[in-house]
């Protein structure tokens, strides 16, 4: 039977955490570095809090702007480097651009090439620099083995203002995945806090103490085994689309770390960043950009459509 409407609200879990070590909450964001290598930084003050060096116990509130200085070894290995770029939008101040599947984001450490960063490097004669050089331009990531839409900043005044309109929650961003089985809801909503997972740091979870997470979904078609659906996020947490699916018992289909590994494929996860919209930050103007899914993605849904018969 199918119903409507589908929620998951874990409020219950209690207030919001107030505030946090600094050190937790870098270990939950960073997911690129150990807790090993994150204090290697508190070890030679590159962790700053309001522009003050701190030890790894201060507490940090939602308005404290934290800065992670780079590691000089670090910068010296990120080189620019001539990789074909898909741009879908380019002005001045920023970017848009179609990431592939397969594709890291921004360097880090054991992956020093190959990157978006790099690519951007070479395409861009300058970016912003908040993040530090390896995240140069970053202002928000999609996964590796996630394909499709993302900002990119040139300079520093339009990451800020990019930075907090997604803070504020204001910028738009839909993505189209295949998950595993039926979904018997035609629209739902997830809130559930997502965090560091106890049993493994490599991945994420819906944990008590985790920070405020929401994802809509629709469901856009029914296949024997699988679904295809329309999510929107109402935050941006690691991993959201992939955690929350997993979560509710659909984890995107040919995921390799919260999904079911025997259906694992050399494409990764069906998940592409579909639609993506923000307000200019020089101009004001509303802009909104839409990219299809890869051929591999559509390949397999015609591939479910006809199990179905």
């Amino acid at each position: 039977m199918i119903k409507d409407e589908f929620i998951v609200d874990l409020n219950i879990f209690g207030e919001s955490i107030t505030s946090i070590r600094v050190d937790k909450y870098l270990a939950e964001i960073c997911e690129d570095l150990s807790r090993t290598e994150i204090k290697g930084y508190f070890d030679e003050s590159l962790i700053l809090v309001n522009d003050k060096v701190v030890k790894p116990s201060f507490q940090v509130i939602d308005d404290d702007t934290i800065t992670m200085l780079e590691k000089q070894s670090e910068i010296t290995n990120l080189v620019p480097e001539d990789i074909k770029l898909d741009i879908v939008y380019e002005d001045d101040d920023l970017l848009v651009v179609n990431k592939p599947s397969g594709m890291v984001v921004h360097p880090a450490p054991g992956h020093s090439h190959n990157t978006l960063v790099n690519a951007l490097l070479f395409h861009c004669q300058s970016l912003s620099n908040i993040g530090g050089v390896s995240r140069s331009g970053i202002v928000h990531r999609i996964d590796k083995d996630t394909s499709g839409l993302l900002v990119v900043s040139k300079n520093n005044f339009a990451h800020k203002v990019l930075s907090e309109q997604l803070k504020n929650k204001a910028t738009k961003r839909k993505y189209i995945a295949i998950v595993v089985g039926n979904i018997n809801h035609n629209l739902g909503k997830i809130n559930a806090p997502i965090g560091r997972s106890p049993d493994n740091r490599q991945k994420m979870a819906v944990v008590e103490n985790g920070k405020e997470a929401v994802t809509h979904f629709r469901v856009l078609d029914r296949f024997k085994d699988a679904t295809l659906v329309e999510l929107e996020l109402e935050t941006g947490r690691t991993h959201q689309i992939r955690v929350h699916m997993a979560f509710i018992g659909h984890p995107v289909l040919n995921d390799p770390l919260y999904g079911f590994k025997k259906q694992t494929t050399e494409f990764g996860q069906y998940l592409h960043a579909q639609t993506l919209g923000f307000v200019h930050p020089r101009t004001n103007k509303s802009l909104e950009f839409y990219v299809d899914a890869p051929k591999e993605f559509y390949d397999k849904v015609e591939e479910l459509k006809k199990s179905n018969k």
